[in-house]
This record gives structure tokens, sequence and C-alpha cells, in this order.
């Protein structure tokens, strides 16, 4: 087991290793589209990365639609293993809808041994989000 600073320190210590290895602007939230944006997750159990939509109701609505509408070119043009979830709660029980993929590795951010790992697929995958992101924005946009 880990402190809460021990903990805090690996966390910290593996993002700064992932921003020196892979030294790149990454689009996340400045999507230019309101409640639209890209995320990294990395716990003690596993990593994913993400595309959430967490503005209001209606928003959502809307761009999920948009999304389910690209879903085939996502899904075999860019991330194959992109799961939808149209209600998906965060650990605050705030209701979003996200378009992720997870590493099926068993990873942690408490284990170094699997840092590489986790720093290539975010990589790897957030790279192909963000061109599939780039390519259909302005239908996104509409």
């Amino acid at each position: 087991m880990f402190s809460k600073e021990e903990s805090r320190q690996l966390r910290h210590e593996f993002w700064t290793s992932f921003g020196k290895s892979f030294p790149r602007k990454w689009i996340l939230y400045d999507t230019k589209i309101k409640g639209f944006s890209f995320k990294f997750h990395f716990d003690t159990k596993t990593a994913l990365v993400a595309l959430d939509l967490e503005d209001d109701l209606e928003n959502r609505i809307k761009y999920w639609e948009k999304l389910q509408s690209l879903q085939s070119i996502l899904k075999s043009d860019y991330l194959p293993n992109a799961i939808f979830n149209e209600e998906y709660f965060l650990d605050n029980d705030k209701e979003i809808s996200r378009i992720y993929v997870p590493l099926e590795q068993k990873v942690s951010i408490h284990n170094k041994n699997t840092w590489r790992e986790v720093m290539e697929f975010f990589n790897t995958h957030m790279t192909l989000f963000e061109s599939f992101f780039e390519n259909y924005k302005d239908i996104l946009e509409d």
C-alpha cells in the first residue's frame, strides 16, 4: 500500500515522464467545442483514453447523435476497440457520455514496470482519436 503522498508523487512522476517521453501538444480540453474533451485516465487498475461529452443534456444529445453517425468510421478507420457509452457515470456520480478505448492489460500507476506500456498506449490511441476529430470536426461543429 502507498500513502496518499506516495501515490500523489508517483502520479506526478508518471505524468512528468509521459510528457518528456512524448512531447507534443495534445488537443485534450482545447477542442473549441463546449463540453467536448479528450482525456487520459490511469489509476491503480486501468488505463484508457476517452472522448467525454459533459455539457448539458441537450448538447450532449446533439453531439452524441453526431458521434453515433460516425461510429462505423471511427471503429473501422481509427479505433476498432472504441466503446460507446451514452450514459457513463464518473466516480462523483456525474453522468456524461463517453467514447473510450481501455488498455486490456492489467496495469497500475503504482507499478513503474507498467508505465512504458501505458505511455505507448496513450500516445498511439490519443493520436488516433485526435486524427479522427481533426478529420470530422466540421461535421461535429455544425
